[in-house]
């Protein structure tokens, strides 16, 4: 690797390393395997150097462009196939009841800091949470983006979002939103400092983070005990310079 090219951080190879271990270790790999694996891939690397350095460039530029084609101003906000309009607890709280009851719900709620799972309603009742509704264009709510914990004058917030709605998983729905939210938070509320904390560590959910905007900043290791098992908390930030 020459000079100019920029080395990944080490943590993000650890956490992604860790990930793997945890996979693979699943799928039934022994140490020799571990080595092979390692063999194959320094081999493909050699192999395909060119190519795929040539892609990731295109990637990394694609990815600095500015999302300049949203329409910024107070909630609702919209991007190409969605809204996000404020929460309203007359017509929300009993489709967030039923979003809240399986792992991802659950993840949505939990306290990293408490490692405690919080109440819905205390979520809303906190005044330093931003709680957005995410809505396809034809205003059929599909889950939520939040802000937790903003504060105004250290202009920081946590971000959480959730794809309620199963069968919206998994369409890219949930990246088009958190765009959208984050674009609010850094030019509406003059946030300078978003945050996540989450339990997911896997390669697909740090990389997409990435993709976002957000740089690993730390793991700490079996810090929350959740579904009867300790979990690493994975910390990740954005910063509007």
């Amino acid at each position: 690797m020459n000079q100019s090219q920029q080395s990944i951080p080490e943590l993000t190879v650890e956490t992604l390393a860790r990930s793997f271990f945890k996979e693979a270790a699943g799928y039934g790999f022994q140490q020799i395997d571990y080595i092979r694996f390692v063999n194959l891939l320094l081999d493909c690397s050699m192999d395909n150097n060119n190519g795929s350095q040539q892609k990731m460039s295109e990637h990394v530029k694609e990815i600095e462009q500015p999302i300049n084609n949203f329409h910024l101003t107070n909630l609702p906000i919209e991007s190409e196939r969605l809204f996000i309009r404020s929460y309203n607890p007359n017509e929300d709280s009993e489709l967030f009841k039923t979003w809240l009851n399986d792992e991802a719900g659950r993840h949505f709620l939990l306290s990293q800091v408490t490692a405690k799972t919080q109440e819905f309603e205390e979520l809303v009742a906190d005044d330093t949470n931003i709680i957005g509704v995410i809505t396809l264009r034809d205003s059929t709510p599909i889950g939520s983006m939040a802000f937790l914990h903003y504060d105004s004058y250290q202009k920081k917030a946590e971000l959480r979002k959730l794809i309620g709605e199963v069968n919206m998983r998994g369409k890219g729905l949930a990246k088009e939103a958190t765009k959208l939210w984050i674009d609010y938070g850094l030019t509406v509320l003059g946030i300078k400092k978003i945050y996540l904390n989450t339990l997911n560590t896997n390669i697909r959910n740090v990389k997409l983070n990435e993709e976002l905007g957000f740089k690993i900043e730390g793991i700490l290791r079996n810090e929350v005990f959740f579904d009867n098992r300790y979990h690493d908390v994975l910390r990740m930030g954005l910063w509007k310079d």
